[in-house]
Order: structure tokens, then sequence, then C-alpha cells
């Protein structure tokens, strides 16, 4: 499934930015029916132009994180730039389409199918007989068995991050030819299509040494439109260029050169010229775009009314002065003239750019830690699910940027892929009222008395536990504790609102904000609860008892605490602090108002990007987070380890694989075992959303909206740009001629 922020099957590894519970499930969306998949939300946003509109030649420079660790794709530390580089490089048979299906890709099979079931699945693969090496030797059976061989997990000399379908492999053999590989499987397995993409050449797969070591600085042998010419890090940047045995399409560019920017300075690194193509945050994305339409950039405010001093001292102080220097820098008078013009320049150079948009084939997600305390109760994680306004959530993230606003229904699929259904009904949509009789029957009363906590205890889940008392023996790791101090050094404005501890208490009865966020939902008559022709239910009352608007609530009702066993309901709510974070941040902050609506009060921390997903996500310390997957073609194999239920290790500890929240049932566990061995497609997706909609059910994980892309591309490059799920073309990419405009959609020569 992809990490706050990153290509769907590389990134399933690394990259997470939750799941199960149980509930008689009423509603087993989609299966048996017609396809529900419909089409994918947003279409791909890349500049389409045919080939023949391209011209031969020139260098595109595009934008990554870092050089990558290692250029294979197998291994643990590998990363986008790894994956980018493998699709561009190496063989695959099988390709992602516009609507995340996997598709035969010509240049290396020409057909691929299961000729066999019984006694043994067995796929005959028939390869493209031009497909070579870029030593000249043919891609064949030796190398499919050298990849077998190596990611199968029966030799723990190589060091592999994954073996998902290729441990069901009993052995491969050649076909009838040189062109034919013959597949036979130990155990049926649906996803066959997801193996040997990407394919090495035996020369890194053959030896535990060449797998772990010699594939991770260069590769000496490729197969695809282009091949890595250098990795350079000492200039810090990757350099691909073409492929001269490559038998395909000829690559329209001469290089394409990866190049590490950090994400905040990629629209500066656009307007010096030093890329071409970058992924960028909404606020870039504003930049880019004001300078398409004649704005200022900085200087010119959301409500256009700032004047150029004001925007330049609030862009300095975000850019890292102090509060006096940028007094100092806005108001000297030769100082402010020199930072205008140099601000004016950057984007009148922003105006070669524009912004392509699509949607991350990504969800983010509110993930509950099932774990202790409070959200091991699932009716409390059920409440927290029904007090939450998907729809706005949505909005809040994707309607500013023109994208749409749908929250997502299925946590195995999104929109367009086979296997997607809207499975959110197993659990119901916002509903205030519902939530508060699922808190009430948890033996959650508002009001109640409330012990003073002692140091390092928890809030009060089924028994009351402290933290320590469910998982001995853990220590806070100096991570944590940079974590924490990182909180500690907030903005001003955080400060004002937080505690010495760099926490955030929410529930107050001094607090405005809440206050008057309410007033604006009962003005547009949104909360269903809380107005009716002139009345307003009294928070904390009996369900049905009204009041004349304006009537003084009993005291302590309306702000009292719902606790049990003296221990108050509150929820500690890890997010991250950096500057590229704001709009995990902006939904947290909305996620706390509704649920602080139904009595449920959050203790929100910062933490550090660093630290965020390691120290707190991965290893439990939290009880609400918010992280994205990335969707997969093949969810039977991909998301089972998402959603499997923990089990103890020899140790003791919980082997949680990839549940970060802990979560998860037997039955959901043989769905996804059934799913795996079907080979009836359609069956499997009937299996796929049964497993939905019992993880829907469960509330361990809340799937709110997929992730906007946001792609800054030069308006003379075509082909590139905000890909959705497709594979990239790469060797369509290119430059426009001169005098030619993007066609609407791309066609051969």
């Amino acid at each position: 499934m992809s990490h706050d922020g990153v290509g769907p099957r590389a990134v399933m590894r690394s990259v997470a930015f939750l799941s199960a519970g149980s509930l008689a499930v009423t509603l087993l969306a989609g299966c048996g029916s017609s396809d529900e998949a419909g089409k994918p939300l947003a279409e791909a946003d890349i500049g389409r132009a045919a080939r023949a509109q391209l011209a031969d030649g020139g260098t595109l420079r595009w934008a990554v994180d870092a050089v990558p660790e290692t250029l294979n794709t197998f291994q643990s530390d590998a990363d986008a730039a790894t994956t980018r580089i493998a699709q561009a490089v190496l063989p695959s048979m099988y390709r992602i389409d516009a609507s995340g299906r996997p598709r035969r890709d010509a240049d290396f099979l020409e057909s691929a199918k299961v000729v066999d079931t019984e006694p043994r699945q067995v796929v005959l693969y028939k390869l493209n007989q031009q497909a070579v090496w870029s030593d000249g030797r043919e891609i064949g059976a030796a190398d499919f068995a050298a990849q077998w061989r190596a990611l199968s997990g029966k030799d723990s000399a190589y060091w592999t991050a994954r073996n998902a379908g290729y441990d069901r492999i009993e052995r491969i053999e050649r076909g009838a030819n040189d062109l034919e590989v013959k597949v036979t499987f130990a155990r049926p397995y649906t996803d066959w299509r997801s193996l040997f993409s990407p394919l090495y050449p035996k020369e890194v797969m053959g030896t535990p040494d060449s797998f772990n070591d010699g594939a991770r600085r260069k590769l000496k042998v490729s197969a695809g439109p282009f091949v890595v010419k250098k990795v350079d890090r000492k200039d810090d940047e990757v350099t691909l260029t073409r492929n001269p045995r490559w038998w395909g399409s000829p690559a329209k560019l001469d290089k394409l050169v990866l190049k590490p920017v950090p994400r905040a300075d990629r629209a500066t690194a656009l307007a010096a010229g030093t890329v071409d193509v970058a992924e960028i945050d909404a606020e870039a994305a504003a930049r880019v775009d004001g300078a398409a339409k004649g704005a200022a950039g900085p200087l010119a405010g959301p409500g256009g009314g700032r004047t150029a001093a004001k925007a330049l001292r609030s862009w300095a102080v975000a850019n890292g002065s102090d509060e006096e220097a940028a007094e100092d820098e806005v108001y000297a008078r030769d100082r402010l003239r020199k930072a205008v013009a140099r601000l004016e320049q950057q984007q009148k150079a922003l105006r070669g750019f524009e912004v392509r948009k699509s949607l991350e084939p990504a969800f983010t997600q509110l993930a509950l830690n099932g774990s202790d305390g409070p959200l091991a109760d699932e009716r409390v994680r059920r409440a927290v699910a029904r007090a939450l306004d998907r729809e706005e959530l949505a909005r809040v993230v994707l309607k500013p940027l023109g994208l749409p606003a749908v929250p997502v229904g299925s946590h195995l699929a999104l929109s367009g892929q086979a296997a997607y259904a809207d499975s959110s009904g197993a659990i119901g949509g916002q509903d205030t009222e519902e939530a508060r009789a699922l808190l009430a029957d948890a033996g959650w009363e508002r009001g109640g008395p409330v012990e003073k906590a002692g140091k390092g205890e928890k809030a009060a889940g089924a028994k009351g536990e402290k933290a320590e008392d469910k998982q001995p023996g853990k220590k806070k790791s100096e991570a944590e504790d940079t974590g924490k101090k990182a909180a500690d050094t907030e903005s001003a404005d955080d400060k004002s609102e937080a505690g010495d501890d760099g926490t955030y208490i929410v529930g107050g009865e001094d607090n405005k904000a809440d206050r008057e966020d309410d007033e604006r939902h009962y003005a547009d008559g949104r909360l269903k609860d809380k107005q009716f022709d002139g009345v307003r239910l009294k928070q904390g009352g009996a369900p049905g008892a009204y009041a004349p608007m304006g009537t003084a609530a009993p005291a302590g009702a309306k702000n009292g605490p719902l606790a049990k066993d003296g221990k108050a309901l509150t929820l500690k709510f890890v997010v991250p602090s950096g500057p590229g974070s704001q709009s995990l941040r902006t939904v947290a902050e909305r996620i706390r108002r509704m649920l602080d609506r139904v009595g449920i009060r959050t203790e929100v921390t910062k933490v550090s990007d660093e630290s965020y997903f390691k120290d707190h996500v991965a290893s439990g310390e939290y009880d609400l987070a918010l992280y994205s997957w990335p969707a997969s073609a093949y969810p039977a194999t991909d998301a089972r380890p998402i959603y499997a239920k923990p089990v103890p290790a020899a140790d003791g500890s919980l082997n949680v694989e990839q549940n970060y929240t802990r979560v998860g049932t037997d039955q959901v566990d043989q769905l996804f075992d059934q799913a795996m061995t079907t080979l009836d497609e359609r069956e499997m997706r009937g299996l796929i959303r049964k497993a939905d909609s019992r993880i829907w059910a469960a509330a361990g994980s809340i799937p709110l909206y997929q992730r906007p892309q946001l792609v800054a591309v030069r308006k003379s490059v075509a082909n590139v740009g905000a890909f959705g799920f497709q594979t990239p073309v790469y060797e369509d990419m290119g430059y426009l001629k001169k005098g030619v405009r993007p066609s609407a959609s791309p066609s051969g020569d």
C-alpha cells in the first residue's frame, strides 16, 4: 500500500503515514456484485505530447529527496529514488496503468498466462525476442531463476527486505526455447503478476555478495531505455543516459539527472534553474501558480491586501530570521529594496513553470493504537470513527488545490483499482449521538470523579493500567527524548497554546477556538444534534433533552471530562512538527475538535519529523497518529502485513509486521490467505472487499483522503508531471519542439 509522502511496492516496505477490532458486519460491500471500482478520482496530469512533437536530445534535471543508498529495490534502505531509477533502467514484466491495474509490458513480454493449475500452478512467460541486457546477452530463464533463489528466503546470506510470492515458487526452468520461461509454484499464488518487476540480471542476483553490495552503488548490466552512467556522491547527483542497446522507442532525452533538493528549497531551486521537475508542497505550488498569474509570490498574501513590508517581514521570520532581525530587514530601506528585487526575480523565473496536479496513489489515515489504554476497547475506537466528518477533512486538504475532495472508502484499494469498493458503511458515517452512546456503553461517564494521575500513568483503558504494565521492560529511547525537545522548541504561536511540556490539552473551558468553531457549525446547521429550530442540545445531558438557546448547562456538565475508574478519557495525539507537515497538523487540529465535541479529550504532542514515525508510530508510543500508505495493485500480498493480527514472538515481544495499530482479527487473516491463493480474479476481489469491510468494522484505522500530488514542471517539458497510478514512460519524456503545444493525448511517431 505509501509514507507520508511515497512508488507503491517499493515504498510499501519503508513508508507509512491504521487497523482492526470486531463488530458484526451487516454490510459486506462488493461481494459478488458488478465492478464497483469506478474511475480514478483524478486523471494523470503530465503535459501529454506525441513523440513526433518532441525534440531529440536535452537533459532533464529531476529533484529527489536524496541520492539513493542502494540501487537494489529489494533491500531495506531502498527509497523512491531507487524505484525511479529501476523503472528507467530495468525490465518489468508488468507495469501499472492509469487505473492502478497491472498491464503487460510489451517491450519485455509477449505473453504470460497460467497454463496449468493441477497438480501445480504453472505460469509460462514468452519474452520479447529483442529483449537483451546492455552487455548484449539475451534476457532469459537464468535471470528469472537467479532472482527467485535470491528472494525465496531460503538463503539467509541474501539481505532481502521482502520475499512475498517468491517463497511460493517451487522451480523455474527453460521452456520450449530460450524465449520461454516456465515458473512452477508450490502453492497457488493470485498475485503472480507482481513477480519479476523489476527483474535484475543474474550478475546482480547470482551470489549473496553481488546482491548485498554489488548493486548498491552501480549497475553494470541493465535493460531499459536508460542506463546508469554515474552515481556521484561528491556532486550529489545520479546521471542516467540513453541505452544504445534499447530495442524499443528510443529515449528522447540524452540525459536524466536526479538531483537531491530539500523539499523546502525546491521553489528556489526551480527559480534558479538548477532543476526542471520537482514534487512540491501546497505553499510552493501557490508560488508557482501565482507567478504564472503575475502575482508577486511571497509578497502577495491570500487576500491580496498585505503590504510588501508586512509580507516580507513574515517571509523573513518563516525563513529563519528572528523577530528583531526581521524588523531590521523589513524596515531598512536598502535591504528591503534588494530583498524585494530578489523575490520578484525568483517569481519572474517561476513563470516558466506550471504545477501539474493529480492524486497520489496513497491515502492518509487516522491510526488508533489498540494495544492498550482506552483504544484497546473497540467501542472507543468506533466512537472515534463515528465522531469524524471525513468529508470535511478531505475538503480541508484537497478543495483549495482544485482536486476532488472525496473520502477514501477502502483500506485496500483506491477508486479505479479493480478491488475498490466503498466499504465504510461497515462502521457508519459521522454521528455525534452514536459516538456518545458507544462511549457510554464502554463505561465512560461525563462529569465522573477523576483521580490525579501519577507520574507516567496513562488515562484509563479497559482496566486502567499504566503503560509500562502492558509493555514490561520498555524504556524511552533517546530519539523520543529528542522528539520531546523538538516539541519544546515550537514557534511562538504554538507556545501560546502549549503547556510547559510541549503538549496541548484539549477540552478546557477556556478554549475560545473551539467555542467559535462550534458557533460556525451552529450557524451552518451542519451539526444535526446541535441545532433544532432555535433550540440547542445541552451538551452532556440526556439524549433528547433540549433547552432554549442560551440556557446555561448544569455546572460542570458541559465541560466535565468523560471518566472511568477515576481516570479521564484523554488520548495522546502525536503530530510531526516540521515545515513540510503543516497539512497533517491542520488535519489533526480538525480531528481533535471533532473528538472534543463527543467528549474525547486529546493531548497533542509535536515531535520532530525524524523521530515521528520510527520512535512513535512504529514503536507504539501514541494513541492517535496520522500517516499514509501507498495503494498497491496487489492488495492480497502487499496489504496483509499491514492488517495481519499481531502474534507473540519467542522473546515475549509482539510481532506486528507493519500493523502499527496492533489490532487484527483471525477472520481478516483468513480472508487474506484465501484471496492470495485463489486464481479466480472475481473471487479474489470479493474476498478483498470482505476483508476490507471487517477492517472498517474493527476501526483500527480510518482512511481519510488520497494524498495530493503536486509537481512543478518546466512548461516546455512534456510527458512528465503528476503521474497518479501510472508507471512513467521514460523514453517518451522530452522537450517540445519550438512552437509546438502539447496535444490532448500522446500518440506514436
